[in-house]
């Protein structure tokens, strides 16, 4: 069966790659909720910083997990580490889901994951740099983690960024197609596990999926900038949406004192659902940001290096005007609120 996808145009092979993990992927979640298996590994019971209001299973790292660790395996063997560290943080994370676990257990699995795997396979730069990789990549785990939170959201950003990785790793100057096959798995997947979390959401990601997801869009990002697939700034545009929502808000949250580990309704997302745009609307114009910046990324990577850095700090630009717009619109929607009459 490889043998024979291999002679296929790459296009054809990374098509049937990317439709056959959604395919499994759907299967294994409809399993889970056919069966009632899913409530059973893990559920996610609403309270007063939730933006859902019914318990709903949080068991879509069972289905994209798997199919995506599989796949690397199989397609990928040069990233098997990757593979093993995204299925290490997806057992401890399910226990986390199911028992809890306290915030160093996790964060020592985090650094594990990532030390093993920026040290296993270090880029050729200096330590300094190889150290602040190594942090990136420890934010990128967790800050999926904090994005998980509206229906559709993680799920969209894990389709549209790993696609873009699949495409990058493809016209890239220096073609990995190891990369490019394990990219396309695992948006794949996501798009397998969207079918149940679009809005109305019947399952969510989990710390299961989250986390190993994050890890991934950093190990792979970072393996194709070590290999000279792409420029270190080729990552972080595609996942700029996720970066900078979180980022911002965590910036905030320590200014005012407050402890960035215990949950919240701050984020850029949580706002617009909450002032009235809803799942499914807000979902869809982060879906457009996902995909114009990745498109972005993708034509930057044939420009001079002058006119990628100009284009990076211009869409650094964008998404602070959109930022400005989300807070405008929030200050005017709790000043709404207050003048509303007591009933």
């Amino acid at each position: 069966m490889l043998t024979y996808v291999s002679t296929l145009p790459t296009w054809v092979t990374v098509t049937l790659m990317a439709f056959g993990a959604a395919c499994a992927c759907a299967a294994i979640l409809g399993v889970l909720l056919k069966t009632g298996l899913a409530w059973r590994l893990a559920t996610d019971i609403p309270n007063d910083r939730s933006l859902h209001t019914r318990p709903t299973p949080r068991v879509g790292g069972w289905g994209i997990i798997p199919v995506a660790v599989v796949a690397i395996l199989v397609v990928a063997p040069h990233l098997w580490l990757a593979a093993v560290c995204a299925a290490f943080l997806a057992a401890v994370s399910q226990i986390d889901d199911r028992r809890g676990l306290p915030a160093r257990v996790r964060f020592a699995a985090h650094l594990a994951a990532v030390a093993i795997f920026v040290w296993t396979h270090p880029a050729p730069v200096p330590l300094w740099l190889l150290a602040a990789m190594s942090f990136l990549l420890l934010w990128l785990v967790n800050l999926y983690n904090f994005m998980d939170g509206a229906d559709g959201l993680a799920g969209g950003m894990t389709l549209f960024g790993f696609a873009g990785y699949a495409v990058g790793a493809s016209i890239s100057v220096h073609p990995a197609p190891e990369l490019t096959l394990a990219s396309a798995a695992v948006a794949g997947a996501a798009a397998g596990f969207l079918l149940f979390n679009f809005h109305p959401a019947k399952i969510f990601l989990g710390d299961a999926g989250s986390i190993p997801l994050g890890f991934l869009a950093g190990a792979l990002g970072y393996w194709g900038w070590s290999d000279g697939v792409w420029p270190v700034w080729f990552p972080a545009l595609v996942f700029s949406p996720f970066i900078g929502d979180a980022s911002v808000t965590l910036l905030r949250r320590l200014l005012r004192g407050e402890k960035i580990w215990q949950a919240h309704r701050e984020h850029y997302y949580q706002r617009m659902v909450q002032y009235g745009l809803g799942h499914s609307k807000t979902a869809c114009i982060w879906y457009v940001i996902m995909l114009a910046g990745t498109i972005l990324a993708l034509l930057a990577l044939r420009w001079s290096l002058a006119l990628q850095w100009s284009s990076v700090a211009a869409w650094v630009i964008v998404l602070v005007l959109i930022g400005i717009g989300v807070d405008s619109r929030w200050r005017r929607f709790h000043i709404a609120e207050s003048e509303q009459p007591e009933v």
